[in-house]
């Protein structure tokens, strides 16, 4: 098993930065990938952002490549979030997730923060 715990949200103005982060414990070392995901009020889960393990490749979103970047400190199986140039829209709750081989779905979860941005 996987335990996530994220943590860093809250409420910024539009235009501002925030930093999610996501701490991972557990059997951990078997974990291939993790990413951000994110719902806002009304909308479905969406993808933002993940990063595979080993290798460190990264995949954003359409809508937030350019002002997100996905990052890990080794050390500390910790995952990161950092949002720049935030908008309105970028108003969600942000899980953190964990994928292993072989499956190909993120099967732990965080429970999520919430981030706000105000206009």
């Amino acid at each position: 098993q996987v335990q996530l715990v994220e943590s860093g949200g809250g409420l910024v103005q539009a235009g501002g930065s925030l930093r999610l982060s996501c701490a991972a414990s557990g059997r951990t070392f078997s974990i291939y990938a993790m990413a951000w995901f994110r719902q806002a009020p009304g909308k479905e889960r969406e993808f933002v952002a993940s990063r595979t393990w080993s290798s460190g490749s990264t995949y954003y979103a359409d809508s937030v490549r350019g002002r997100f970047t996905i990052s890990r400190d080794n050390a500390n199986n910790t995952v990161y979030l950092q949002m720049d140039s935030l908008k309105p829209d970028d108003t969600a709750v942000y899980y953190c997730a964990a994928r292993k081989l072989p499956s190909f779905r993120y099967d732990y979860w965080g429970q999520g923060t919430q981030v706000t941005v105000s206009s």
